[in-house]
């Protein structure tokens, strides 16, 4: 796994899926604010005129030169979960988001935000 200070300075860089197709470009990391460890990646995606940021996991993803490749495909990327660009991720939309990738969600301690953007 990478660490979150070196991936930050991909931002912009192409996001590709498993098979190299372009699903957009990284525009944040958030990372698991129980370990500080990077945990979604936001996506910008869309047309010109309507972008939006859709989330990943970044469990299994790999630095390649010039892109962020991660293990979930184009399609499953661009219908997950989005923000508007100037958007934020709110605390209820957290479990929805960890359910779409089938994966397991739990609170932080004392009840605190599981993910925070870095």
């Amino acid at each position: 796994m990478f660490e979150a200070e070196d991936i930050r300075d991909w931002r912009g860089h192409d996001v590709v899926d498993a098979e190299g197709h372009k699903i957009g470009s990284l525009e944040a990391i958030y990372v698991d604010t129980t370990t500080d460890l990077p945990a979604f990646a936001t996506v910008v995606t869309g047309l010109p005129t309507k972008r939006k940021l859709n989330f990943v996991p970044l469990d299994g993803a790999t630095v390649k030169p010039g892109a962020l490749k991660v293990r979930y495909d184009k399609k499953r990327v661009k219908d997950s979960p989005s923000i508007d660009t100037d958007g934020e991720l709110v605390a209820e939309e957290e479990p929805k988001l960890f359910a779409y990738y089938d994966l397991t969600y739990q609170i932080g301690p004392a009840g605190a935000r599981r993910l925070g953007r870095r």
